[in-house]
């Protein structure tokens, strides 16, 4: 296989975000009289971003009359603190350098909204490296439909069947082979806590970033 890009989720696969989700997560719960919750529960669920969150600290989804409300106060309290503890993954810095020394462009493909994207890949210092960056609320369908990852390609002129797709989340998976995009899940993310990830139909998974250097080296 020919790869000429490589595109990465961001919660859960570049990006630990889970501290600041969970803060304001906790600080919704304290305000109603509720303990914190621990982070690892809280690592689990995020990559399923707001709505995740709210099931899991709140038991309550879009059916719910008040979920509309709650949504918009957890973003807002996110917003407030959107990068006071998320960092890059251990070894996504030294994969990243790797990817630009061997002259792949790399991008990021994301459900988050982009008011919030943006902001932290400029925080995290890569937002002059990547290549794109498509958003959840950037195109008319997000993951596990393929169009986010179609966009991609396209703003790069890359094929898919010549670009992987890194990501924790079965979602990511679907959304690769929808696109004809070879898929791989990164085990170190946050997984979520449904199927066991060997069951997710990736061709490969690997255990920490600089794996991914592996796996295309053997290409």
């Amino acid at each position: 296989m020919q790869i000429n890009a490589v595109f990465f989720d961001f919660d859960g696969t570049l990006a630990d975000t889970a501290p600041d989700l969970g803060h304001a997560l906790n600080r919704q719960r304290t305000h109603r009289g509720l303990d914190p919750l621990p982070i690892k529960s809280i690592r689990t669920h995020a990559s399923a971003g707001a709505r995740g969150l709210l099931k899991l600290g709140f038991n309550i989804g879009p059916e719910d009359h008040a979920y509309s409300e709650m949504r918009s106060e957890f973003l807002e309290f996110y917003s407030q603190r959107l990068c006071h503890d998320t960092c890059l993954f251990p070894g996504i810095d030294m994969l990243l350098d790797q990817l630009d020394i061997l002259g792949l462009p790399w991008g990021i493909v994301t459900n988050k909204p982009a008011r919030f994207t943006h902001p932290l890949i400029m925080e995290l210092g890569i937002h002059q490296r990547v290549a794109c960056v498509v958003c959840g609320d950037e195109t008319p369908h997000a993951k596990p439909h393929p169009e986010p990852l179609l966009v991609a390609c396209n703003k790069i002129s890359v094929l898919p069947a010549d670009c992987i797709y890194l990501g924790d989340d079965l979602r990511d998976v679907k959304a690769s082979l929808a696109a004809g995009i070879v898929p791989i899940i990164a085990r170190y993310g946050y997984l979520g806590d449904g199927l066991p990830p060997e069951s997710w139909g990736a061709h490969y998974i690997i255990n920490k970033p600089q794996d991914l250097l592996a796996y295309i080296e053997h290409q």
